[in-house]
């Protein structure tokens, strides 16, 4: 896949057919369970299911939304393990250039999507330190978080949730960090990124960013990342932020965007 460094509205023409430019829309549908060789069974982590209402309503992908979004997911994670397993990477960072573009629920559908993949199961991590909420769209409220961890010493095993999707475990947030930037780049918090990445061969790992040109905890991460999912939004994203956010993360590989809350969805 090609850095996007043109005009958005090119990138929009050709995303039917560039993992770069893969539109989604508001509808969801049904999805298929697939049994896996080795039944998961969680012992230490905490398991939380959310009501279809909710995740309908948050636009997560459960078994009352569309098929026509679901096959979109399933393209865009089959393209990303394709390019993740040639270079044999297993660490992805999502983030996008401004607030606002989707980028946490594209983050947890993604993840949902690779899980279906019965030979991955995926870590969900929320590394928006300064404002945590990836466990926001489950409807559900973290009793510690990366910052327990961080600050307080608390164990790992004690902050790993399973959101009711066999194959996903969410490492949530909790207390924000104002200096987060300077966190990421603490030995304390490098070990901890390490170990997520290295305990399971298996495993990918999906870390869900602040903005690019917000704040600098994405550039400060990006060495400790293998590549890079920016999340665009249809007509708020301009072209001057994109480039921006490219340019910054230049000796990071970026295998791709998605454009979000597209009015229309094609399939090509």
């Amino acid at each position: 896949m090609e850095k996007i460094k043109k005009a958005l509205e090119k990138a929009k023409k050709e995303r039917d057919s560039n993992l770069g430019n893969t539109s989604l829309s508001e509808g969801y549908s049904p999805v298929t369970k697939i049994a896996r060789e080795e039944q998961i069974t969680y012992t230490k982590t905490q398991k939380f299911n959310a009501s279809q209402e909710i995740l309908s309503r948050n636009r997560i992908i459960n078994s009352s939304i569309d098929s026509q979004t679901v096959a979109v997911y399933k393209m865009l994670r089959t393209q990303i393990l394709q390019k993740m397993n040639d270079n044999n990477w297993n660490a992805l960072a999502i983030t996008t250039p401004s607030a606002g573009a989707g980028s946490t629920l594209t983050s947890i559908n993604l993840a949902i999507s690779l899980a279906m993949e019965i030979r991955h199961t995926v870590l969900l991590v929320d590394f928006n330190l300064r404002n945590p909420g990836l466990h926001k769209p489950f409807g559900f409220e973290p009793q510690c978080g990366i910052s327990d961890y961080l600050v307080d010493d608390i164990p790992l095993e004690n902050m790993l949730v399973n959101p009711g999707f066999e194959g996903v475990v969410m490492l949530p947030g909790n207390q924000p960090l104002l200096n987060s930037s300077e966190t990421i780049s603490s030995p304390k918090l490098v070990q901890l990124v390490e170990e997520l990445k290295n305990r399971y061969p298996s495993r990918i790992v999906i870390f869900d960013l602040p903005p690019v040109l917000t704040f600098d905890d994405a550039l400060a991460f990006s060495p400790y990342a293998d590549a890079f999912l920016l999340v665009l939004e249809e007509g708020k994203t301009k072209k001057a932020d994109l480039q921006k956010s490219m340019e910054l993360l230049k000796d990071s590989p970026v295998i791709g965007t998605v454009i979000n809350k597209c009015k229309q969805l094609k399939t090509g």
